[in-house]
């Protein structure tokens, strides 16, 4: 993983700082925050607001969730002592990159062959060597490395696929923000035998999970 330089180190800081005075982070997360080059997953006609806590444009008609957003899911995750993680919608890669600092592995997934190219670049560039990558229909999940500890979606859906909780570990955690009419929210579901139990956390906007692979 590459290093950050000085100045950079201290812009993520203060992006990291930032969140956590809007949204209480544990220290792995706010960590993760901190040790991720926002600026290299945002188009270069925006790198001035990179470390704002806003969502920004990026191609193919998709947005860069906010650093606030992605720390926030990144907490619901749970994510300490899990090793695996799934996430649906690589979109730019920030979050898989964030993602990396706290499991041994991730494997995200992305249906627009040009925003994983992308995303794929990133990951090399900044040497993150325990993302994996594939193209396809995120709602299929990745059955050849499941079982997952954690599962996250990065775009709403109206209803999990019950495939993705057969690729859920026992005790595992899958979060997704999911449409409840006209609104979208945060929903934690947690794995325990046959049962699925859920809980609301908050609203949100994230675009919708759609079918299929964009060339």
């Amino acid at each position: 993983m590459l290093e950050l330089d000085r100045i950079t180190a201290a812009k993520t800081a203060r992006l990291a700082e930032d969140c956590h005075k809007k949204f209480a982070l544990s220290d792995g997360v706010k960590n993760a925050i901190a040790q991720t080059n926002r600026e290299v997953f945002v188009p270069a006609g925006l790198r001035h607001s990179a470390y704002k806590l806003d969502a920004l444009p990026m191609g193919a008609s998709q947005w860069i969730s906010s650093p606030l957003t992605v720390a926030k899911m990144t907490q619901y995750l749970e994510p300490v002592g899990a090793d695996k993680v799934l996430e649906i919608g690589c979109g730019s890669g920030y979050q898989a990159a964030v993602l990396s600092h706290l499991f041994r592995g991730v494997f995200t997934i992305e249906r627009i062959e040009s925003l994983m190219l992308e995303a794929k670049s990133r990951f090399r560039e900044l040497k993150i060597n325990n993302i994996h990558t594939r193209t396809d229909d995120g709602q299929n999940g990745w059955m050849q490395y499941a079982p997952y500890d954690r599962i996250l979606f990065s775009a709403t859906a109206k209803q999990i696929p019950l495939k993705l909780f057969e690729q859920l570990c026992e005790g595992g955690i899958l979060v997704a923000p999911i449409q409840k009419g006209t609104k979208q929210v945060i929903t934690r579901f947690k794995k325990s035998g046959a049962t699925i139990k859920s809980e609301e956390l908050e609203a949100c906007d994230f675009v919708p999970i759609l079918d299929g692979i964009q060339k």
